[in-house]
């Protein structure tokens, strides 16, 4: 049986343990109310012939409480005051009165009876010897049955928990190495066209485009690949933060969107709305960035063919919080997907991998201690990014040197 199908083995072995419990206890309630009965009749018996006329009456009463003695099927032995059988019922074995044998087997099994319950001595009758009911003899089956149902549960539990998250790091895993391809292509592209150009004949390059122009775009994909590089970097590391300025981060963001509105998103607008005196958020400012950009992806893609609006707002949310939303005027989030959106492989898209909003979420509630969440619009979808506000202390002008401070690290294996 390979590994995955373990917890479904648990599952049903918990499950077949359970049901055996309730048909057990079942069991042991009928045998229960039979003993019930017997002892009703007993008493019955009793007081019939106390109240009879019957001269006969005790002895017919003492042969029917015998009866209903060895209906219980109770093991009793009666032994004179000389220690010897007399009498015995509910034996599980068979013994014969006077057969010697018998009745030394009889006189053995008087010792077990002493050792499980102390015997009730009568002066000048006997000593009579009495084992367990029945039913008491299963009824010790039931704290073991118990908790056996209990640890089969828990181990089904505690597998299935294993097994959840085996499978969750692996998705993680294959969605970070799809982000990262993705993520790259651009730039390489870009570079590839560049290079195409650059081997042109001179006359012809100089047509499309010159030297240094060419030079500044690959340099700018450059700085792309390398910001993807430190990215990708943070995953399995400690992450560094720092005060990080609000206005300056949406700037860097909006500036990389709109260069690429006219292929992600034709007839899309974006604005972006920083209130004065916004404070700065304690983050990574590459890490912040990314989460941005992958909930703008995902108003771009829901407005894809159709147009609209996309807006990021920040503003001051209490005294230790900034608040940051991307509102968008598209179709909005299917009820279906609600509650699973930001888990990894969910996606609305055709072809989509799932991984944007994850990521996003990971990086504000894992990495930054804040959160991210989609909140209930009229129109479109509006996802809402809480971040601790930086301390007084470190909201200072950009361009300050600042100390890097080590935070929990993002994607780890461990997630």
């Amino acid at each position: 049986m390979s590994r995955r199908h373990w917890p479904t083995a648990l599952a049903l072995l918990a499950a077949v343990i359970l049901a055996w419990y309730l048909v057990y206890s079942q069991l042991l309630v009928r045998e229960m109310r039979k003993d019930a009965e017997v002892h009703s009749r007993m008493v019955v018996r009793v007081l019939s012939g106390l109240n009879s006329t019957d001269p006969d009456a005790p002895l017919v009463t003492l042969l029917g409480l015998s009866g209903e003695i060895q209906r219980l099927n109770v093991p009793i032995v009666y032994t004179d005051q000389d220690g010897v059988p007399a009498g015995w019922s509910g034996l599980p074995f068979d013994a014969e009165m006077g057969d010697t044998a018998a009745m030394i087997e009889v006189l053995a099994y008087t010792n077990r009876l002493r050792r499980r319950n102390p015997p009730i001595v009568e002066p000048g009758f006997g000593t009579i010897y009495f084992g367990d009911p029945p039913t008491l003899v299963r009824l010790r089956w039931v704290p073991w049955l118990q908790v056996g149902a209990l640890a089969g549960l828990l181990i089904t539990l505690a597998s299935v928990i294993r097994h959840n998250q085996r499978t969750e790091r692996e998705r993680i895993w294959a969605a970070m190495a799809r982000e990262s391809a993705h993520q790259m292509a651009t730039p390489l592209s870009s570079l590839a066209g560049w290079v195409e150009i650059l081997r042109l004949p001179p006359g012809e390059r100089e047509d499309l485009a010159t030297l240094p122009a060419v030079a500044a775009e690959m340099e700018a994909d450059l700085d792309r690949l390398e910001k993807v590089a430190r990215r990708f970097e943070w995953i399995g590391r400690p992450v560094q933060k720092e005060a990080v300025d609000v206005r300056t981060l949406l700037r860097v963001v909006e500036r990389y969107v709109r260069v690429r509105l006219p292929q992600l998103g034709r007839g899309v607008e974006l604005a972006v709305d920083v209130p004065e005196g916004t404070p700065a958020v304690m983050g990574n400012a590459i890490l912040l960035e990314w989460a941005l950009e992958n909930l703008i992806k995902n108003a771009l893609d829901a407005l894809a063919g159709s147009g609209g609006n996309i807006c990021i707002e920040a503003e001051r949310h209490g005294e230790k919080r900034v608040e940051l939303r991307v509102v968008d005027d598209g179709p909005g989030v299917s009820a279906a997907v609600r509650s699973t959106l930001f888990d990894p492989g969910v996606t609305t898209k055709k072809g989509g991998w799932g991984v944007g909003l994850s990521l996003a979420r990971r990086i504000v509630q894992d990495v930054h201690g804040g959160a991210l969440r989609l909140e209930p619009s009229e129109r479109g979808a509006r996802f809402v990014m809480i971040l601790p506000a930086a301390p007084p202390e470190t909201n200072e002008p950009e361009g300050t040197v600042r100390r890097w401070r080590p935070a929990r690290p993002i994607g780890n294996a461990d997630a």
